[in-house]
C-alpha cells in the first residue's frame, strides 16, 4: 500500500485543548481505519512541525477523505509527503 508522511502543526484550537492530543490522535486512527488505512508510527516533534504521522492507504482518494475528515475538526492543519519506497528508485532508467 502507499505510504503517506503526513507535516502537522495544532492550529490555535488545538493547543488550547493539547490535553486531549493523545485522545486526538486515537480519534484519528479510527477515521484512517475507516477509509481502509493505517497508521504506522505518530511522532511528536520539536521544529517547524508539531507532529509527524506516517500512515498506509490503500489509494490517494482514500486517504484524500480521511485527512480532509480528520482536518475538519480544526484541530490541525497539513502537509502530505507521498513517500516512495527506494526500490521504486532504483527501477528509473538510467
Amino acid at each position: 500500500m502507499p505510504t503517506y508522511i503526513t507535516l502537522l502543526n495544532w492550529t490555535q484550537k488545538g493547543i488550547e485543548n493539547v490535553e486531549d492530543s493523545l485522545d486526538r490522535d486515537e480519534a484519528g486512527a479510527k477515521i484512517v481505519e475507516s477509509q481502509g488505512g493505517e497508521v504506522k508510527d505518530v511522532y511528536y516533534t520539536m521544529g517547524s512541525y508539531d507532529n509527524v504521522v506516517i500512515s498506509e492507504f490503500p489509494d490517494d482518494e482514500r486517504y484524500a477523505k480521511a485527512i480532509l475528515k480528520v482536518e475538519s475538526e480544526g484541530y490541525i492543519t497539513g502537509q502530505t509527503l507521498k513517500a516512495l519506497p527506494e526500490d521504486i528508485i532504483r527501477e528509473f532508467p538510467e
